[in-house]
């Protein structure tokens, strides 16, 4: 174990804490942070750092919206069903399916061809556009849904299909689905909340795919690196969620579609001029 390695591990960490939820794209921020401080470690290992970190960060929402997403209660000595919590979990559920059958057939094409650092920054320029054409064309209109329990399985399918769209490197996960969910007219805490639910389910099954393919071939202090990274991510996540959830009430997201557009070209200007390959 090194000391280096360690910082490093803790610094992805507090990145992926905080890029996971806001919409500005955890790739193209790992892509900088690679070029800067190389993850290094053995074949698999930054393969599964890069995915297994998520799962740190996850596992925040669970943490802060227990409540909301626990199946079942205590109900005096006996445990009873939440229902309206169950049926919330089926519609997240459905909306995990259309990003589920896009990744089984596209992954492997999408991690050859479409990795690269000028895809990248072409998603999060677009995206950035994107989001400042729906804020707008959203303004001062009543949302339509205004509490992720009153999303409906229309809705939910609807999230899903743009969920889709993040299978590009720098679209972003949250971005993609809270563009679509403002969109179809929810709100946007809502949005912004049903975007963390969404990630429960998605960043537990990538976790244990990686995990299975990679873990076998990982040394001993690279598990260390590993959990490192994961803990550290689900601390800063606690803090990222609260503050996403109060800021998009009062402000909306323009300010992130700024700063996407802003880091695109950045990754742009990089590429030009050779620092990024």
């Amino acid at each position: 174990m090194s000391v280096r390695e360690i910082l490093t591990a803790v610094l992805f960490g507090i990145v992926e804490g905080i890029t996971e939820w806001l919409p500005i794209s955890s790739t193209g921020h790992m892509l900088l942070l690679d070029e800067f401080f190389g993850l290094g470690g053995s074949a698999g290992y930054r393969e599964l750092y890069l995915i297994t970190v998520q799962l740190g960060a996850v596992m925040s929402v669970v943490t802060l919206y227990y409540d909301r997403l626990k199946p079942f209660e205590l109900n005096g000595p006996r445990m009873r069903l939440c229902r309206e919590n169950v049926s919330l979990w089926h519609r997240i559920a459905l909306s995990c399916v259309p990003g589920a059958v896009v990744a089984v057939f596209f992954d492997d094409y999408v991690t050859v061809h479409l990795s690269s650092p000028s895809v990248i920054a072409a998603a999060l320029i677009a995206y950035g556009v994107i989001f400042i054409a729906v804020e707008r064309v959203r303004k001062g209109k009543t949302p339509r849904v205004t509490g992720s329990h009153g999303i409906s399985y229309i809705d939910a399918l609807g999230i899903g299909l743009f969920q889709t769209a993040s299978v590009i490197p720098g679209t972003s996960r949250s971005g993609a689905t809270i563009v679509g969910a403002l969109a179809m007219g929810i709100e946007r805490k809502t949005a912004a909340e049903y975007t963390f639910f969404l990630a429960v389910p998605t960043m537990i099954g990538m976790s244990a795919i990686k995990l299975l393919d990679c873990g076998a071939s990982l040394l001993p202090h690279e598990w260390i690196y590993v959990a490192i990274g994961a803990v550290t991510a689900y601390a800063v996540s606690l803090t990222v969620i609260r503050f996403m959830t109060s800021y998009v009430g009062r402000h909306g997201f323009t300010a992130f579609a700024v700063y996407r557009i802003a880091l695109g070209l950045l990754i742009l200007i990089l590429c030009r001029v050779g620092f990024i390959a």
